[in-house]
């Protein structure tokens, strides 16, 4: 497609059945950065300013987003799913923004993956249709609330994983109870490994969790499934080879007619750091007796990141087929210069992803110039401040601004609830609403 049919939608044309117009929310002291002399506007009204990140009266710290990075990373895993005959469920708990789920259904995929019921019903709200929960669902509560939401919109689909027969009983139960009328579409999960996340640890137990669910009129069997990034020690071999279990898995249901009367089968795996690997194994399924819908599920993509995704990535291994680039920015400032060797920046943990790795001293920014962030690096964070080391190459001064890169994608949306989309000009296009 072109740019122009990708071009991101402004806040005013985004609402979804079920859910607050985003574009009519007001901005308030909810909002970290954003301009204090926009309160009482709406995320409409402040995005048609198209006010500028750095002279737009934005206060530090504030998270953007690169609107030109974003629309790459979007078109390229479009391009990698379509190249490789994936369907692709991108992983929502990465933004939880519905906007960025419309933009990703945009760019092709089958649906979105989430993790828990919350984000299910955030997703919902805001007009999903197709849902793959990555987890084990055993809640009445969700269960009954999933019931509902099946039989008000015949549209709506929902596969979940199940790993035990007892899950299986407590899904049946609490669906009954609720008066569903539609199945729960169940894919079994395979672990990893022993001492993996969850899943089932053999093919036998497997089969017997098939049985459950085949012996339960609320549950529906419609493949296996499982997540490649907790194969123990992983390295290529040991992952192409539980893919090949996991693909095996599928024919050996399908040999024994557990998929019968289906459409089509769903075989799902990849996570950000595999997917090549997914791809490779995928390509092998043989003919069944159904079509199979082979489903990638990875997510930190859509912002990428500038430590562990940039060194995991698959793309390091395959780079004629691309490159993901860092959509994040945390814009700080220089609150104290205590001496030559050291000096301090006004955001920390409560704005900084640091599960994964510090963040990454890029520019400076002062006078409206911008230079690289020379001979600064972090070392630590307080709850609101980063700890810097300079050296003797260090420009540095109060007031300066520093932006920061930022490790891991999941622990960066979700301390922000409204994200300006910035061009590279500083224009902000956009604001990205997040539901953590």
């Amino acid at each position: 497609m072109s740019n122009e049919a990708h071009a991101l939608p402004q806040a005013l044309d985004f609402a979804r059945a079920g859910g607050t117009p985003i574009a009519e929310e007001r901005i308030d002291h909810r909002f970290k950065g954003l301009p204090p002399d926009a309160d009482g506007l709406t995320v409409a009204e402040l995005a048609a300013q198209r006010r500028n990140l750095f002279t737009g009266g934005f206060a530090t710290p504030v998270l953007a987003l690169s609107a030109e990075r974003l629309e790459h990373n979007l078109d390229l895993m479009e391009t990698y799913a379509t190249r490789h005959g994936l369907a692709f469920a991108p992983h929502g708990k990465t933004s939880m923004a519905p906007q960025l789920f419309q933009r990703q259904i945009e760019h092709g995929a089958w649906g979105i993956t989430l993790a828990v019921p919350h984000q299910v019903r955030v997703a919902r709200a805001y007009g999903t249709e197709r849902i793959f929960l990555a987890n084990e669902l055993v809640d009445a509560a969700a269960l009954r609330w999933i019931a509902a939401e099946l039989t008000a919109d015949p549209a709506f689909r929902l596969v979940c994983y199940v790993d035990s027969v007892r899950g299986v009983q407590l899904m049946d139960a609490a669906l009954r109870d609720a008066g569903a009328t539609r199945p729960v579409d169940v894919v079994v999960e395979l672990a990893a490994g022993e001492g993996a996340r969850t899943g089932i640890r053999t093919e036998a137990e497997c089969a017997a969790v098939a049985d459950a669910v085949a012996g339960v009129s609320t549950l529906r069997l419609v493949g296996v499934a499982g997540y490649e990034g907790e194969v123990p020690q992983a390295n290529p071999e040991r992952v192409h080879a539980w893919l090949r279990r996991l693909v095996s898995l599928a024919v050996e249901f399908d040999k024994a007619g557990r998929f019968a009367g289906l459409e089509e089968v769903v075989v799902s795996a990849g996570g950000s750091a595999w997917f090549d690997a997914v791809a490779d194994v995928f390509a092998e399924i043989p003919g069944l007796s159904v079509p199979v819908l082979k489903l990638l599920r990875s997510g930190a993509y859509v912002s990428h990141d500038d430590g562990h995704y940039r060194k995991l990535t698959p793309f390091n291994r395959v780079p004629q087929e691309g490159a993901l680039e860092p959509a994040f920015r945390l814009w700080t400032q220089v609150v104290s210069r205590p001496s030559a060797e050291q000096a301090f920046v006004n955001a920390g943990k409560r704005d900084a992803a640091y599960d994964l790795d510090l963040p990454f001293a890029q520019v400076v920014r002062r006078d409206g110039a911008e230079r690289p962030a020379t001979g600064i690096s972090v070392t630590a964070l307080s709850d609101q401040h980063a700890w810097l080391a300079t050296t003797g190459e260090a420009d540095l001064e109060v007031g300066d601004w520093l932006g920061m890169g930022l490790s891991h994608p999941c622990t960066s949306f979700d301390k922000w609830q409204l994200i300006p989309l910035a061009e590279a000009d500083g224009t902000v296009v956009d604001y990205i609403r997040t539901f953590f």
